[in-house]
């Protein structure tokens, strides 16, 4: 027996506890793993409330990330002892993931655990980190350096968004941070913000074009935000798109595309090849400040996940949270 969330839904509502759970519930896969350490992500906030239908099956334990110890494994590339972490691949949406002492997995899905970090440091960086890696890195495919201009950074004090301001930061970028918690200003200093800006700036309707600015953007909101993002890029700037916080509408014009040269790359993590993930966490060990993840990660039990999930989603939490399992 194992402890772990899982939520259900049935004739009693929908619903998420602590329960203890037997490892033949698993799911079928060919790598079991001793989890050391999960996280919190908005994804995960919205299943473990329902307050989106992120859950495709039931019962069913969330966590979209997760860091451990390979148990068992008939996978070739894995074997007991091996220290792993999973991302994304519907993992807490159709598949038990990380929020329990086990789990069971493809072994497809599981990458190495960069000998920087260890499985609590991995899952203060999770899924938020890795996909603000994945921006960084398709801002540099498309030839945004730092000589070019400001980089903008859109929910800046979440997960995604702290970590973006630190690995631009890092990488020399002249960071701009948005945020509706003006409190939060010194914090995104000490990340490496040059400069704080207001959420309201953003959030409501804006103009087709508004005078160039950014040379690129990490974008965690969506909505009118991103839209006024790209009015204000530059020619030939680059917008990375990663997130709906603020909304999955996208109520733009395509005037900065045509007349500007702007792009606008999708980011998705969920389904990202495995390349992109090798090189994700190899850049993460080399450019993340180990440092800097003290500064924006709260460490929680297995048990406080459940009321933490929802100050997530009101936002009261600032950056990474990362629950220690084992």
């Amino acid at each position: 027996m194992f402890q772990g969330i899982l939520i259900r839904k049935d004739e009693q509502g929908y619903r998420a506890a602590l329960e203890s759970l037997d490892e033949a519930q698993l799911p079928d896969g060919d790598v079991t793993v001793r989890v050391a350490a999960s996280t919190l992500n908005y994804k995960d906030g919205l299943a473990i409330t329902g307050k989106s239908p992120v859950v495709r099956q039931f019962p069913l334990v969330p966590g979209i990330d997760l860091a451990g110890t390979v148990e068992v494994s008939t996978h070739s590339a894995w074997k007991p002892g091996d220290q792993v972490v999973l991302n994304g691949w519907g993992v807490g949406e159709t598949h038990w993931g990380g929020l329990a002492e086990k789990a069971r997995l493809k072994g497809d899905w599981l990458v190495p655990l960069p000998a920087a970090f260890s499985p609590e440091q991995a899952m203060a960086i999770g899924t938020a980190g890795y996909t603000a890696m994945l921006c960084v890195l398709a801002l540099e495919r498309h030839g945004v350096t730092p000589d070019r201009g400001e980089i903008i950074v859109t929910g800046a004090a979440g997960g995604v968004g702290s970590v973006a301001v630190a690995l631009l930061a890092k990488l020399g970028y002249t960071v701009v941070a948005v945020t509706g918690r003006p409190q939060e200003a010194d914090y995104l200093k000490t990340l490496g913000a040059a400069e704080i800006l207001e959420r309201s700036a953003f959030s409501n309707p804006g103009k087709p074009l508004a005078k160039e600015r950014w040379a690129g953007a990490v974008d965690t909101v969506g909505s009118h935000t991103l839209a006024n993002v790209c009015a204000s890029t530059k020619y030939g700037g680059v917008v990375t798109a990663c997130g709906l916080a603020g909304g999955m509408d996208f109520p733009a014009t395509v005037a900065p595309f045509i007349l500007r040269g702007v792009t606008l790359a999708g980011i998705d993590s969920v389904m990202a090849p495995r390349a992109q993930r090798l090189e994700a966490w190899s850049r993460l060990g080399r450019d993340l400040d180990p440092a800097k993840l003290a500064l924006i990660t709260e460490t929680i039990s297995l048990a406080d996940a459940i009321p933490t999930a929802q100050k997530l989603l009101d936002g009261q939490v600032r950056g990474r949270v990362v629950v220690k399992i084992a």
